[in-house]
This record gives structure tokens, sequence and C-alpha cells, in this order.
């Protein structure tokens, strides 16, 4: 579907692809878009919803600076997913074995493994940057940690909390697919809210001019933006090995409870929070992808509904009015507050029925219920990016 809507009531144009857009969401879209600083226009993905600091669901070209908060806390957020050599026919008939054997496997919420499980290799190449680096001129962040060393490293291979999830799925063949979606971890939470908050904090004399304090930026030659920009990197870095390490895990722990299986598929890895530098429209930018993912002609990329309802694995298309991206998931349609209002257990027990998963209330806010349909969401991004394969879980794991 091409474009639903275009906004002009800003300084560059919104084109956005859906026409169910909140009111709250169309406002820090407008703001975004009034930046002097953001090129040619900003484009809005069908998955878009309110968010903290700016639009989720939102990407957002820059020349010459760097919003913190547009970026946000879970830097390099994403997803990983790869194809296992089995079928269904070959998964037991009972998966709650397969679902304790990834939750021993893998920590969940703030929890971390007892020792570190990354190759040491990882470890020494990320830790060289981070205190030598980023914690040497920052040392506030280590401060914000109140975490000693080995925390981040024993979070390598671990979860998270909200709506993180680790999955097991099958596609329209029925091949079992491992699918999973973290990022940076209590780390990258501390980059995230310490450089937010120096932005605001160097911009103190101008942020009433901003539309928004949250929208406090780092201009290029400004005195922080080259450490957050270095910053912002290492946790993105950061994100996307977590995901492999957790992948890893996760192989060895099924090969324990499910037949022997080989992986058939490189691994897709993918951010949906973060910021790169890319050529858009005749300039060279900082494009931030907000609850996007890049989607440029031929690149696959993971597209999640909810915990019931059907993801996809797509090709993208390399659309330049999407900046060559397209939604991160469905996109939430309600808050988690009103979703633990509107729902109950046995609406959660319907919406997931045929999964092995948890079904108390402490995972209701999760509700398929609480997001997009994710039909709709795809149907209008049909020229951002196509289907390659229809993934649905039958086993999923919530942080």
């Amino acid at each position: 579907m091409p474009i639903k809507m275009v906004i002009k009531k800003s300084k560059v144009p919104v084109k956005i692809y859906t026409d169910e857009v909140q009111s709250s969401a169309l406002d820090q879209l407008i703001n975004i878009a009034n930046l002097p600083f953001v090129h040619h226009h900003v484009a809005a993905m069908p998955d878009v919803h309110t968010g903290i600091g700016a639009t989720v669901g939102s990407v957002i070209p820059t020349k010459g600076a760097i919003i913190p908060a547009a970026v946000g806390v879970d830097i390099g957020c994403g997803m990983i997913a790869t194809r296992l050599s089995i079928n269904a026919t070959q998964l037991p008939d009972n998966l709650k074995k397969v679902r304790l054997a990834i939750e021993e496997a893998i920590p969940v919420g703030f929890a971390k493994h007892k020792s570190i499980r990354a190759k040491n290799s990882t470890i020494k190449s990320l830790n060289k940057v981070l205190e030598e680096r980023i914690i040497t001129k920052h040392p506030a962040i280590n401060k914000m940690m109140k975490q000693t060393y080995r925390t981040w490293t024993q979070q390598l291979g671990t979860l998270g909390g909200g709506n993180h999830f680790i999955e097991l799925c099958l596609d329209e063949n029925q091949d079992v697919w491992i699918m999973l979606h973290s990022g940076s971890r209590g780390v990258g939470n501390v980059i995230g809210r310490y450089f937010i908050g120096l932005a605001k904090k160097d911009m103190e004399r101008h942020i009433a001019q901003l539309p928004h304090r949250d929208l406090a930026y780092f201009s290029e030659g400004a005195q922080h933006f080259e450490d957050y920009v270095e910053a912002v990197h290492w946790a993105q870095d950061y994100a996307m090995w977590n995901r492999r390490e957790m992948l890893r895990l996760l192989t060895e722990a099924l090969r324990q409870v499910l037949l022997p299986f080989e992986i058939t598929k490189e691994a897709i890895n993918c951010h949906h929070n973060y910021v790169a530098i890319e050529e858009h429209f005749g300039e060279q930018v900082y494009l931030t992808r907000k609850g996007a993912i890049s989607a440029t002609e031929g690149e696959l990329g993971i597209i999640p509904g909810s915990m019931g309802t059907k993801s996809y694995i797509v090709r993208g298309k390399g659309n330049p009015d999407s900046f060559c991206s397209c939604s991160h998931g469905a996109g939430r349609k309600m808050s988690r507050t009103q979703a633990k209002r509107e729902f109950n257990l046995d609406d959660l027990e319907k919406q997931t029925e045929g999964v092995e998963c948890r079904k108390d209330k402490q995972v209701i806010d999760e509700i398929p219920g609480a997001y997009k349909s994710i039909d709709e969401v795809m149907e209008n991004q049909s020229d951002l990016v196509e289907a390659v394969h229809t993934l649905k879980q039958v086993v999923c794991v919530k942080g």
C-alpha cells in the first residue's frame, strides 16, 4: 500500500503508512518534523504509536545532529531468528518441557547468568571500548549502573523484561524456527539515560525553544557529540552480541530436549532502535530508526506480531520514501495499564490458545489484544517489504 497520510503542518512533511494514528503520536511526529536539522521528511511506519521522547515507529533523518531520546534507552533493541532442520512432526506433543528448558537457559527480567557465558574475546573487545574510552570520559555512567564490572558481562546472553521474548515457531512449511527479541540490557539503558540527561543539560539555556524538552540534541562538533556516537554504537554492538549469545545458549539447551537438529539458515539479526549513518535524498544523514528496521532492497528482516499471532521474515524493497525502512512489529494499540484494565486471564487463555507460555496476570499487558493487527500492518507496508516466511509460535517465553 502507498503512503496513507502526509502531514504538512511542520518544517518538513511527515509521511505516514497508516491512517490510524493516535493524536499524541501525531503531535510527537510534528514536533520532530519542526526541528531545524531534520532532512527532507519524517516517515512513520504502520505500527506507529506514542513513545517516550519520540514516536515509536518513526524514521528520522538528521543532518549534523542526533537526538538521544529518539534513539531511546533500549539502544540496539531488535530481533534474531534462524531455522532449524526439524519440523512440527518431530516436536514433542507436550511442549512444557521445552519452555522450561528455555527458561532455565536464559535469565529474564533483571536476572543475569551466575558466571560469564560469552567468549572471552567478545568480553575483552567490548570491555576495551567501554572501560578505556566511554567510562574514562564519563565516569558517572559507572556510578549510575550501581553495579560491578561483572554485571554487564553476566547479562550478555540474557533476555530482559517488558515485551522481550523468546519463541519456538513453525513456518508455512511446518519447519521449526527460533526467534527472539532483546536489546542492550542494563548497560544500554544507563548509557541512554545518561546521554539523554547530558543533552538536556547541555541545552539548558535553549531547551525552552524546542517543541519538547525530550528533543534535546547533540550537534556535530559540540563537546559530547562524538562521545555519544561512540557510546551508542557500543551499545548497539552489545545488543547484537547479546542476541547471538542467547541464540547459542538456546541451541545448546534445545538439543537436550528435542530430536537432533542443525541450524539450516544463517541467523537474521536486526536492530529496530538505533542510529546509523546512511545516504538518503542526496545527503549523508544520521538516520534514527525508533521502532523500525532497515529494509533496503533484498535485505532480510524480522517483523514479529504478538504472543498469540503471526510473525514474518521479510525481504526489503528499498522504498526511498520510508528511508528504506519498515515496521518493527505489530505495534501497541493500548497502554499496558489499559490492557490490564480491559483484559482478564480468560481472555489471555483464549488469545494464546495452542501456545505453550505463561498464562498468568503478570503477562496480561502483553496479551495479543493490546496490539494492532499484524495482518493490517503488513498490508499497509506492501510497498516496503515482501513476506518470505510466515511464522506462528508454539512456545513463547516472555521477559
